[in-house]
């Protein structure tokens, strides 16, 4: 997990917040449950974004970061999708040289341009969704428009459930939103209250 206290308390007092949508840039999929084509493979992806767009009481961005305000702007993570190859995506495994750790992830998202609606952006990387275990691998990533700094980036590994590829996956989706609205997201803020109350603490001593 990565975390920018400063950052973070910053965003707790906007009110608004811009979703930038799934990302699969950095995914693999594993092949056993993914015997698709590319063009398959780039209409899934489009259709767990528009999952979020369509169905917003259920995959409920608002309640989840506390934000009354949302703004969407999903075309630097279309275009990221769309230009996934089939090959590159697939593999026959997971291996542990494919998981992404947080650098990667800095590092990844830094590069991304996108339109800066709000003062601060939200996004979900996928890492992996690998059938063999029953398990998606989801990074919540939250940044600042202007710099791409980002304040804070944690994985989220989540069981999906469901018929169909589409919903099958999508309720890891359904997951992560539920995980960060009911505790997640408190536990963010009770982290960074206690690690800015330890350095008032430590400069007071000094």
């Amino acid at each position: 997990m990565y975390l920018d206290e400063e950052l973070f308390i910053d965003f707790l007092s906007e009110k608004e917040i811009l979703w930038l949508g799934i990302n699969f840039g950095k995914s693999k999929l594993t092949k056993s449950g993914f015997s698709i084509s590319q063009e398959e493979m780039h209409r899934l992806f489009h259709e767990w974004n528009q999952l979020i767009l369509t169905d917003q009481k259920k995959y409920d961005i608002r309640m989840s970061f506390r934000k009354p305000v949302m703004q969407y702007n999903l075309s630097a993570t279309t275009k990221i999708n769309r230009s996934q190859k089939l090959g590159n995506v697939l593999t026959k495994r997971i291996d542990i040289k494919d998981v992404l750790d947080e650098e990667q992830i800095v590092e990844y998202v830094s590069g991304i341009e996108f339109p800066g609606n709000c003062e601060y952006a939200l996004t979900f990387i996928v890492e992996s969704f690998d059938s063999a275990t029953k398990t998606a691998s989801i990074w919540v990533v939250i940044l600042k428009s202007d710099t791409k700094k980002v304040a804070l980036c944690e994985k989220f590994l989540k069981v999906p459930s469901g018929f169909g590829t589409r919903n099958y996956w999508a309720r890891t989706f359904y997951n992560v939103f539920y995980d960060v609205q009911t505790s997640a997201f408190l536990r963010w803020s009770n982290m960074v209250a206690d690690r800015m109350n330890g350095g008032e603490e430590n400069s007071e001593s000094a």
